[in-house]
């Protein structure tokens, strides 16, 4: 097994006054040659927004795109509709670029700041027809297990949001001095674990808030958390 750690204060940031950014990869500006990738995870963006204020309208191409909001409310419009639609705390948004397709984010709160994560996963297969599809997933629902918030496309074990690469996105949320051992889909994967808060140790690796741990070269491995923890993992091919 192989575990690196990256340090929530050893990543890229971004101060625009209505933005606040943490980058887990190489973004914008941030420009690192040994953080541009974890196999096909290619961006993990820790975002807050300020009240009203988002990103304008802008396209992508050939990306599964992610949003997962921790707080606050984010209204997402894309050239599919001409509707702005809501998704909340505890509801993940996917977004299949595919073709091409052009969208906007802000900020559904004119006094709470948003804070929330958006992903970015090279796909297995290109020029699909764009699509999007958004989900509530319970907290009671991850309590001490995994809640998978997104799966493949073949993968036929899990209902729910789909993207075109075999990747599993889950969330466990841990009581203090609880185990849980994590079982990989392939040992060609590996996981990007994400510490959202709490502290928890895999093998002799301590993670804090917001630090993560890449894990290669394994078929399984065992989180302890120390304190109550939540977490997001990202399965992906390396």
């Amino acid at each position: 097994m192989i575990i690196k750690k990256y340090l929530a204060l050893e990543r890229g940031t971004a101060n625009h006054g209505w933005l606040q950014a943490n980058f887990s990869f190489s973004f914008a500006n941030y420009n690192n040659p040994n953080r541009m990738n974890f196999g096909a995870l290619r961006v993990l963006n820790d975002d807050i927004i300020a009240p009203s204020m988002g990103f304008s309208t802008h396209p992508h191409q050939n990306m599964e795109i992610i949003t997962i909001p921790l707080e606050g409310v984010l209204k997402h419009k894309d050239s599919m509709s001409n509707e702005w639609l809501e998704v909340k705390a505890n509801e993940v948004q996917v977004m299949s670029a595919g073709t091409g397709i052009y969208h906007s984010e802000i900020n559904g709160s004119a006094n709470n700041s948003l804070n929330l994560f958006q992903i970015w996963i090279l796909p297995n297969k290109e020029n699909v027809k764009p699509r999007y599809n958004q989900e509530s997933f319970y907290p009671e629902d991850r309590k001490n297990k995994l809640q998978v918030l997104v799966s493949a496309m073949d993968d036929e074990n899990y209902d729910g949001l789909k993207i075109h690469q075999d990747a599993q996105l889950s969330r466990i949320d841990l009581d203090e001095k609880t185990t849980f051992k994590y079982t990989l889909k392939s040992k060609k994967h590996g996981v990007y674990l994400m510490n959202i808060s709490g502290e928890v140790v895999v093998e002799t690796q301590e993670a804090l808030k917001r630090d993560a741990l890449e894990i290669s070269e394994t078929t399984d491995f065992e989180i302890n958390a120390i304190t109550n923890a939540q977490l997001l993992l990202i399965e992906i091919p390396l």
